[in-house]
């Protein structure tokens, strides 16, 4: 019985780097979101500035950040061509082809439903980055279908809602009875009561994995606010973007700085002196400050050639290079952030 008490309290809490960091990983990131949602709920004509804003502190900057493991050092532009050079074209053909066939609208339906599942599976990349540092079953039935019930539940629900509008666009949505969504809603909180329950016996056995809960707890809460809880379909997005924008960004810092390991290598030493735990205001600043000129440099330029081609076509300059860049980042993201890569956890600090 000493043995096996030894056994259970041996499990580790499963911090991704301690306390300090995993605190504003999991309650900063949610509390930033969670205030935000809050002030544009109480003061909606100031959403546009509160989207600006966002977009160019948070969102340019995850993209960007996605560019430190794909091209600041040789070794991975040399491993990444295909994704730096070819994707992006490919992408664009694809965004020109379906508004040329549909109209403007699918542009802007594709990034709803593709930005939630994209914001779903990056939760649950986390979700299992937390697993393997609690040393707990990959395998978990009950956990997996809790991370997807209420996304689920959340999507359903906005297409029941069918808006007119999307972030300023026109928007289609799938439809969606509401008897579908009182269903996924039953299953969801099933679903998640049952998770509950497991977690609370865990807590009484004294083998709770605490950053997992508690990560799962946040997951649980911005997407059962962002989709379900606020009526507003951007103010919910809002609320979803921040948290996952926030999160991606510090997440990128934490591979980029396990990499190095404190220490300049010589072969990417760029990169390296960045991923210090001592210069990382410098990283971020550097990330901004790449982000600010690129997104400049490319609204300057639409703005200059959009007169120009209206000549000839209503080809929506605008849309198609901002969803274009979406869409690329979002089918790299699933290249190059799978767990199961033996290099990628160890550069995440999970050895299993």
């Amino acid at each position: 019985m000493v043995a096996s008490s030894v056994a259970i309290n041996a499990r580790p809490v499963g911090w991704l780097r301690g306390f300090s960091f995993d605190a504003v990983y999991i309650f900063g990131i949610l509390g930033a979101a969670l205030i935000s949602g809050w002030f544009v709920i109480d003061n909606p004509g100031l959403f546009p500035a509160v989207f600006v804003l966002n977009g160019w502190l948070l969102g340019y900057h995850h993209v960007v950040s996605t560019y430190t493991r794909l091209t600041f050092d040789k070794q991975s532009f040399s491993e990444h061509r295909f994704l730096i050079l070819w994707l992006p074209l490919i992408v664009l053909a694809a965004v020109v082809t379906a508004w040329a066939m549909f109209g403007s609208w699918v542009l802007t339906t594709a990034y709803l439903y593709w930005q939630w599942w994209h914001y779903t599976r990056q939760s649950y990349g986390v979700s299992r980055i937390y697993s393997r540092k609690a040393a707990l079953p990959l395998n978990d039935k009950l956990t997996n279908l809790t991370i997807y019930a209420v996304p689920v539940w959340g999507i359903l629900y906005r297409s029941y809602q069918a808006p007119g509008e999307y972030l300023f666009t026109e928007v289609k949505v799938l439809p969606v009875p509401f008897w579908l969504v009182s269903v996924a809603g039953a299953f969801a909180l099933i679903v998640t009561a049952g998770w509950i329950s497991q977690q609370l016996k865990a807590y009484s056995e004294g083998r709770l994995p605490v950053a997992h809960t508690l990560y799962m707890c946040s997951h649980l809460i911005v997407f059962g606010a962002g989709y379900l809880l606020i009526s507003d379909i951007n103010h919910g997005w809002l609320v979803l973007n921040i948290w996952h924008n926030c999160q991606y960004i510090l997440t990128v810092w934490m591979f980029n700085n396990n990499r190095f390991k404190n220490q300049i290598d010589t072969r990417h030493r760029f990169l390296s002196y960045l991923s210090q735990r001592k210069n990382v205001v410098v990283y971020f600043a550097v990330c901004l400050a790449i982000s600010t000129v690129f997104y400049s440099t490319l609204a300057t330029t639409l703005n200059w050639i959009s007169p120009a081609l209206a000549i000839v076509t209503s080809l929506p300059l605008f849309a198609v290079a901002y969803q274009t860049i979406n869409f690329h980042h979002y089918v790299v993201d699933a290249v190059i952030w799978k767990v199961r890569k033996k290099s990628l956890r160890q550069n995440l600090g999970i050895a299993n």
